[in-house]
Parts: C-alpha cells; sequence; structure tokens
C-alpha cells in the first residue's frame, strides 16, 4: 500500500468517526429541539422524516452523479450538509428552516456512508476487516457524542448544534483534501439488471425494510420516550443513545473476532426472535435500570442484523442491486420516523413505539422466507 492509498483508508476512518458523531447527534438535537420550541411528535417525526428522505436521495445521488462531474466533486457537494445544517438548526426555530437543516445532514449522512465505504474497502489488505474497523469507528462517534453535546448545552442550548456545524466542516475539509477517482470509467461493463427477477432480492428488500425501518425509528424516538414517559430522567436520557451503540460496538466486535456467524439464515432468525424479544420488555420496562438493559440488550440482538442480511445476497451485491436495496430501506426509516409521530400524536407516544413491533415481526417472516429458498 502506498502513502496515497493509505491517506485515502485513513481519511475515510476520521470522516466515518465524524459521520458517526454528526449522524447519530440528530436524535438527541430533535429532543432538545422539541424542548427548546414546544414542538408537537407529529412535527419530531416529520424532521427526523426529513433526514431520512436526505439520505434516500443522497443513495441517488451517489450513484449517478460522480459519472458526470467525479466523485470528489460529488462528495464535497453532499457532504457540506453536516456542517450547513447543523448551523442552520442553532439559528431558528422556523420550521421549513429545520426541515431544510434536517434533510441535509440526511444527505451528508448517506454520501458519507457510500464514499468511506469505498476509501476504506478499496483500500485495505483485508477488506472484511477494514469494513468491520470503518463501522467501529462510526459506532466510537455514536458512543461520544452525548457527552459532547451535554458539556456544550451547559454554555448555552444552541452550542451544541454549532459545536456539530464544526464537526462538519472538519469533515468536508478532510473530503476535500482527499484525492478521489472518479467512480465509473469509460470501459465500464453493462449494467446487470438480472437480480430483478430474483425472488431472493425482493424477500432481502424486504427483510431490509423492516430492520431499517424499525432500527432507524428507535434511535430517533428512544430519547423523547424515556423522557416523555418520566421512565428516564430528563439528564440521563440523552446518554441512551451511548447505551446502544455499546450494545451494538461489543456484539459487531465479538462477531468478528470471537463468535462467528456460521449459518447466515438461523442467525437471521436468532436476532429477529432476540429483537421482539427485548423490545417488547423495553416498551414494557417502568425503571430506568431495567429499561437501560433492557436498551443494551436490544442493540446487542439487532447488531449483526444488517450485514448479515447483506451477506444473503451473495452474487447479487452489485453496485447496481445495492443502489436499489439501500433507497428500498431508507423508505422504511422514512415511513417509520413519520408514523410513530403520528400514532404518538393521537395516542401516546407509548403506542408510537409499539408499532415497530409490527415491523420486527416482518423481520422473523422475511427470515424465515429466506431460509427456505434453496442456495
Amino acid at each position: 500500500m502506498n502513502s496515497k492509498q493509505r491517506f485515502q483508508r485513513n481519511a475515510g476512518f476520521f470522516t466515518f468517526f465524524l459521520s458517526g458523531f454528526c449522524g447519530i447527534s440528530a436524535g438527541i438535537i430533535v429532543s432538545l429541539l422539541q424542548e427548546a420550541y414546544g414542538f408537537r411528535y407529529s412535527m419530531t417525526g416529520t424532521l427526523l422524516s426529513f433526514m431520512n428522505i436526505g439520505n434516500l436521495l443522497a443513495g441517488f445521488i451517489c450513484g449517478i452523479l460522480p459519472a458526470k462531474i467525479g466523485m470528489k466533486a460529488t462528495v464535497v457537494l453532499l457532504t457540506a450538509g453536516y456542517g450547513i445544517g447543523y448551523f442552520l438548526m442553532g439559528l431558528s426555530g422556523w420550521a421549513i428552516l429545520l426541515m431544510a437543516a434536517f434533510f441535509l445532514v440526511g444527505t451528508a449522512r448517506g454520501s458519507a456512508i457510500n464514499t468511506c465505504t469505498v476509501l476504506v474497502g478499496d483500500h485495505s489488505k483485508n477488506r472484511a476487516r477494514g469494513l468491520n474497523l470503518l463501522h467501529g469507528c462510526f459506532a466510537l462517534g455514536a458512543l461520544l457524542c452525548p457527552f459532547a453535546i451535554r458539556a456544550a448545552e451547559v454554555n448555552g442550548p444552541r452550542l451544541p448544534m454549532f459545536v456539530l456545524a464544526l464537526c462538519g466542516a472538519m469533515m468536508w475539509l478532510t473530503f476535500a483534501a482527499t484525492p478521489m477517482e472518479n467512480a465509473h470509467g469509460k470501459n465500464s461493463p453493462p449494467t446487470d439488471w438480472s437480480f430483478f427477477k430474483s425472488k431472493r432480492f425482493w424477500l432481502i428488500a424486504g427483510l431490509l425494510f423492516c430492520q431499517t425501518g424499525a432500527e432507524t425509528s428507535v434511535a430517533g424516538w428512544v430519547i423523547t420516550y424515556f423522557k416523555d414517559s418520566g421512565i428516564i430522567s430528563p439528564q440521563l436520557s440523552p446518554y441512551t443513545v451511548t447505551i446502544m451503540w455499546s450494545g451494538t460496538l461489543i456484539a459487531r466486535m465479538l462477531i468478528v473476532f470471537v463468535l462467528p456467524i456460521r449459518n447466515i439464515y438461523s442467525a437471521m432468525i436468532t436476532m429477529s426472535i432476540g429483537a421482539i424479544v427485548f423490545y417488547l420488555g423495553l416498551i414494557a420496562a417502568h425503571t430506568q435500570t431495567a429499561a437501560l438493559l433492557l436498551l443494551f440488550a436490544y442493540a446487542f440482538a439487532m447488531a449483526g442484523m444488517n450485514p448479515t442480511i447483506m451477506s444473503c445476497a451473495g452474487k447479487m451485491t452489485t453496485v447496481t442491486s445495492v443502489g436499489i436495496l439501500l433507497p428500498i430501506s431508507s423508505i422504511g426509516t422514512i415511513l417509520m420516523s413519520w408514523l410513530v409521530g403520528m400514532i404518538a400524536e393521537h395516542s401516546s407516544i407509548s403506542m408510537g413505539m409499539a408499532s415497530n413491533l409490527i415491523l420486527y415481526l416482518g423481520m422473523l417472516l422475511f427470515s424465515i422466507a429466506i431460509k427456505r429458498l434453496p442456495e
């Protein structure tokens, strides 16, 4: 590996750490905004949905625009969303402005995922190990964000947004200084669309829809749920993100280095059952200790689900097929973030959170259906 490749790989690690810090912070910031401006649940759900819409569109744009203007220009354009988005959040509580801000944060998060995967995956001697370390960097950023936000909040309710804007600017500058190749060349092979005829592809798409929709919805709403239900004190509730990502990080490292998955189909069924059991316990918990322990167990059970689902695609895992799968999964995140808010608005936040159980049941059914398919 030459110095240029090493720089590209390390840039991917650093920027994905910052993306974890900035991306997961949105779930904390939306709770702070709700408290500061008295937003209703429907408005909170709308803001989270706008972020997920931005993430969805970034997936499409990152697959199309590099062929026109180059990969670096595309990345520099889209990842400016973190800095601009959080800066706008710190300026005003005007609803239209906040919707635009969350949309920009979503585009930055979506483009960072694509770009960092390329930078690290293409410039690591061991691709699997490099990508697992990459996601470890993201988890580390997610773990640290509640502490940084709490420290900044002491000096003013808007300072956390400006701190995040500064981190977003650092990420943008790193991408601007990183050499990148164009995503497509003149001699690229023709696009293979045969996966559209595969039953396995559509079952995987349904499974991803359920998994990402439920997981992202919980991550976006759990702080508001704990705070408004009184289960966890307002001072402690932002740190629930750290509990979630601790469980996720520990489980992923165990899967990679200690307890590798031998049968991916049985593993998905087991993880789906674990998610249902622990999530039922989570929404039924009435004490702080029980809620935190069950949240950790839930995150631990869900940690390996997404990469295991993607491994089921086998030879269908191409740039084109993934470019279809990821937007389908993003639709789940958009829908559930909004739906939980609407149910909470007209019923209760507990009922809104309980609606995620439909998707966890869907995860189990899709997992069983995929296992029954021939290899």
